[in-house]
């Protein structure tokens, strides 16, 4: 499971022209499910990014994790993560798993994220079209892999 962390000022999903979720500041977590990656990989990186020390402490120094910083959550589903560039020009997506069990396995990741920061994770539509708005804050930008567990 891959995740892109971003640290915003804001963050919305829109489907179909309509602001379906939206976050002030806060995190818009990416999530890519590769075939193969389990429920103890959703787990494991909700933990580690409810932990992640990205925001600023009275002193300027990123040092407060999300639930200290008091900040909310927006999580997008990407299978564009899982892409392949290794041959030729043309992304391959077959490590990306296929329907229901990434459909399961993201909901789960929300759900554990969810507990892991104490309140509701706001979310775009799994397999929808969707248009994400983003003011990025820093910029911050964390890339985590849960199989190489960094």
């Amino acid at each position: 499971m891959r995740a892109l962390i971003q640290r915003v000022e804001r963050a919305a999903v829109v489907i179909g022209g309509q602001v379906h979720a939206a976050i002030g500041y806060g995190i818009l977590v990416f999530v890519g499910i590769e075939t193969g990656d389990t429920r103890e990989d959703s787990e494991w990186l909700a933990r580690k990014i409810a932990a992640l020390r990205i925001f600023d402490d009275e002193a300027g120094v990123m040092n407060l994790s999300l639930v200290q910083a008091g900040g909310n959550t927006l999580a997008v589903s990407q299978f564009t993560l899982c892409a392949s560039t290794q041959k030729g020009n043309r992304p391959s997506y077959v490590r990306a798993s296929r329907g229901e069990q990434a459909i399961a396995l993201y909901d789960d990741f929300v759900r554990a994220l969810s507990a892991a920061i104490g309140k509701p994770v706001a979310n775009g539509v799994f397999g929808a079209d969707m248009q994400v708005e983003l003011v990025n804050d820093g910029p911050v930008t964390i890339w985590i892999d849960s199989r190489r567990r960094e």
